[in-house]
């Protein structure tokens, strides 16, 4: 290449990349938009006002939780696809949304959850616990797997409807133990627990966010946590291997925070550290780990490693259980 087209290659090359810093030096200098699938005062609600909050500290520009619950999460996606790729609209999201959707709806989902969007940043962890009657006289895996058995498939598990975490969840620990149980869905997940407590059904997988409360009351008890490690709010409760279940059995589920495709590199990887920073935060970590969940702060990268993980392994299983719903 002689001198003169070497300059103006070099030339054109800063054209591309000084734009994109200049503008990850002045972002914000708006208001920045966190949409989210799901309804106010949920988990994750609870969370991203609280990350909100600390950013618009950070940031001195306004962050704005815009909940579009409906539509299987299709609402707040396809908001979030049209939105302009530039750092200012953001979208929370749980990993069924990226990874079990597709596989579900393959013919009517409106977005493809690697083309369209960007990982941004981790963001927690959900744990998952087997959950029982509280009087029940289970007291570790082994005896529900046995019950499962002398049932002969009659034995029933609640779930909040087809294809829900809960029912492929349920589902993998069928798998994993060899047992075949009854599946019922419901329209309502307080209403599987309230069952369970009742005894009008075995059992059910639920979060701690969700059936904590519960199980510190007694009204159902948690047998083991799908986790390699047990969960600091519920130390009490056996990890999954320790209870006797299938080693390895890990059901963590995650949340994480996504961009529409082509926001500039430094805008992300400056919101990216953000709200690392903000999750390292131990008030933050705290309110996490009351809620039955762990605070996950780390790169975009490690996002981007588990989505395919994930994606690959709920693949298979809504083949396997050839479960779709368009």
């Amino acid at each position: 290449m002689n001198p003169i087209r070497r300059w103006l290659f070099a030339i054109f090359i800063a054209s591309l990349i000084f734009p994109a810093v200049t503008s990850a030096q002045t972002w914000p200098d708006k208001p920045v938009h966190m949409t989210m699938p799901f309804p106010p005062g949920t988990g994750p609600d609870i969370v991203m006002r609280t990350v909100s909050e600390r950013l618009a500290k950070m940031w001195k520009q306004p962050v704005l939780v815009e909940n579009k619950p409906g539509g299987n999460g299709f609402i707040a996606m396809s908001a979030a696809k049209r939105a302009p790729a530039d750092g200012y609209t953001l979208v929370m999201v749980d990993y069924g949304i990226m990874t079990v959707l597709p596989y579900l709806f393959p013919k009517t989902i409106p977005y493809d959850p690697v083309k369209d969007f960007d990982a941004v940043a981790p963001m927690y962890w959900a744990y998952w616990f087997v959950a029982v009657a509280g009087d029940s006289r289970f007291t570790k895996i082994p005896d529900l797997v046995a019950e499962a058995n002398a049932k002969n498939g009659t034995m029933t598990y609640g779930s909040s409807g087809v294809g829900s975490p809960m029912h492929l969840q349920a589902a993998m620990l069928e798998n994993a133990t060899g047992t075949h149980m009854s599946h019922i869905p419901y329209k309502e997940t307080p209403q599987v627990l309230i069952d369970i407590s009742r005894h009008d059904i075995g059992w059910a997988f639920t979060t701690g966010a969700t059936g904590g409360g519960m199980a510190k009351g007694g009204k159902i008890k948690f047998l083991a946590v799908a986790s390699p490690k047990r969960h600091p709010g519920f130390p009490d409760v056996p990890t999954m291997a320790e209870a006797g279940g299938p080693k390895d059995f890990d059901l963590r589920t995650w949340v994480g925070l996504y961009a529409p495709h082509g926001v500039p590199k430094p805008i992300l990887d400056k919101i990216s550290a953000d709200v690392a920073t903000v999750l390292s935060d131990p008030e933050v970590k705290d309110l996490l780990v009351a809620n039955g969940l762990e605070a996950w702060p780390g790169p975009a990268s490690e996002l981007v490693k588990q989505q395919a993980e994930d994606s690959k392994k709920y693949g298979e299983l809504t083949s396997k259980l050839k479960i779709s719903l368009d």
